[in-house]
């Protein structure tokens, strides 16, 4: 079967270029023209508009010349001894077992990876959430220390204005008792 087609293909590609050929000499086809190629008959049919159409006839098999080459026919399947029906059971049951130990290893090696990601997702996380919480801790104590320097400002001003006051009432005391 395989031979047919692979000869039924190589006569399509000789039948296009000697169409091609014909065609150049000849405008006009003659109507019903056949052409024969060994086990196939060509009819060329109405040129159309969208190109040409052929009819391709195939020969049987019992039109064929003794010269054609015979199909071979399918090799004949030999009784199997029961021996070898097991070697090729035992060989099937290998393949599955190895087949079947692959996709366990497969299986188990994406687990082990997953389990990786998993571990590495959080390791990551607490990661993140410790520089969060030193950042957070880092600025809280920062704060903490510009509201106590800006205390112990307000405290030192507020001090030196009492100073200041006390002067002021002691200077005015002064003068009140020189002028008094």
């Amino acid at each position: 079967m395989a031979s047919t087609v692979s000869a039924y293909k190589e006569k399509m590609k000789e039948l296009s270029l000697l169409s091609l050929i014909c065609s150049c000499f000849h405008t006009q086809p003659h109507p019903n023209t056949i052409y024969q190629y060994g086990d196939m008959e060509v009819k060329q049919l109405d040129k159309r508009a969208s190109g040409q159409s052929f009819e391709v006839i195939l020969k049987s098999p019992s039109d064929l010349s003794p010269e054609s080459p015979v199909l071979s026919s399918p090799p004949k399947k030999k009784d199997l001894s029961l021996e070898e029906l097991q070697k090729r059971l035992e060989a099937a049951e290998e393949r599955r077992k190895t087949q079947e130990a692959q996709v366990l290893k497969q299986l188990a090696e994406k687990r082990e990876h997953e389990r990786e990601v998993l571990h590495k997702a959080l390791e990551e996380n607490n990661n993140f959430s410790r520089l969060a919480e030193e950042k957070l801790n880092y600025k809280m104590e920062l704060s903490k220390e510009i509201r106590e320097a800006h205390l112990a400002a307000l405290r030192e001003r507020l001090r030196e204005k009492e100073l200041h006051a006390a002067e002021v009432r002691r200077n005015k005391e002064q003068r009140e008792e020189i002028s008094g």
